[in-house]
């Protein structure tokens, strides 16, 4: 069954409002104006704000989900070179935005985590299905014999991603892309130790 268009209207306009800005920086009537929805429909679909923003989280990782299909997905590219376009994709967003914004769930942890509950659950279990994709491509790749010996999936996937989420931060602070550059050399040269674009390098041995 399609989503309703309207509830559909204000989580698109709230969730570009919402990274912009902060959930506590977008006001209500900025994200109704925006979507042209009256303050009463709102109502018909959320409990308040706060039920508006947890579903906001559902729909952030609605479109993490996609672009993890789109890029993660087996097929004939090596798993490592698929979890490099992956990260292309994103630097290639992220410039296109103007290096603002970032990473809208990280930027949920950080505003929303000491202040309720729910939205750190939420956000929790959202972070744990990003390390549990990332975790399945380097258990693909340790399978393929593209890992070095010894090197934990679950735990490489846990500093991959923390590590991305803090790059994506100095992102924003210098306005540059040269943290995720630095990220991506650090991670595919010195710790997957393959080439920048997630190639075996000649005469290295994973086993």
């Amino acid at each position: 069954m399609a989503r309703d268009t309207s509830k559909l209207t204000i989580l698109r306009e709230g969730a570009r409002l919402v990274h912009a800005k902060g959930f506590h920086h977008t006001g209500l009537n900025e994200i109704l104006q925006a979507a042209g929805i009256p303050k009463g429909s709102f109502y018909f679909y959320f409990r308040s704000k706060d039920d508006f923003g947890l579903e906001l989280i559902d729909y952030y990782w609605e479109f993490i989900h996609a672009m993890g299909e789109t890029y993660l997905n087996g097929g004939s590219t090596p798993p490592l070179e698929r979890l490099s376009l992956f990260m292309d994709a994103y630097q290639s967003m992220f410039e296109d935005m103007g290096l603002r914004c970032g990473c809208p769930i990280g930027n949920l942890m950080q505003e929303m985590s000491d202040l309720s509950e729910p939205f750190r659950a939420k956000v929790g279990d959202v972070y744990t299905r990003m390390h549990d994709r990332i975790e399945r491509i380097l258990a693909e790749a340790g399978n393929a014999g593209d890992l070095p010996a010894g090197l934990d999936p679950a735990q490489t996937a846990w500093f991959i991603l923390n590590s991305w989420e803090g790059a994506i931060m100095h992102m924003k602070l210098t306005k540059s892309s040269e943290p995720l550059k630095i990220f991506k050399n650090m991670v595919f040269e010195h710790i997957l130790r393959t080439g920048p674009a997630g190639t075996r390098k000649r005469g290295t041995r994973h086993g």
